[in-house]
């Protein structure tokens, strides 16, 4: 699982949720809604997206290709 990242974005807000989700959504780097960040995939970081998965989206990326955004063309 080492070389496989979850790409976390929260989506919704943790206003009105419990301290416990709360804390959770900040442990797992999320600041805002639409922040997005990458952590490795561990069971530790599984675990805790069990606990708010109503709250984020995350999807298996792999940790080998750069993390880029497509161009835009005009």
């Amino acid at each position: 699982m080492a070389d496989k990242l979850l790409r976390i974005t929260q989506t919704r807000s943790v206003i009105g949720r419990t301290q416990d989700q709360r804390d959770t959504v900040r442990s797992l780097g999320l600041k805002r809604i639409r922040h997005t960040v990458e952590q490795p995939d561990r069971p530790e970081i599984r675990g805790m997206l069990r606990k708010v998965p109503h709250l984020v989206e995350w999807e298996v990326v792999d940790a080998a290709k750069p993390n880029t955004r497509p161009e835009v063309e005009a």
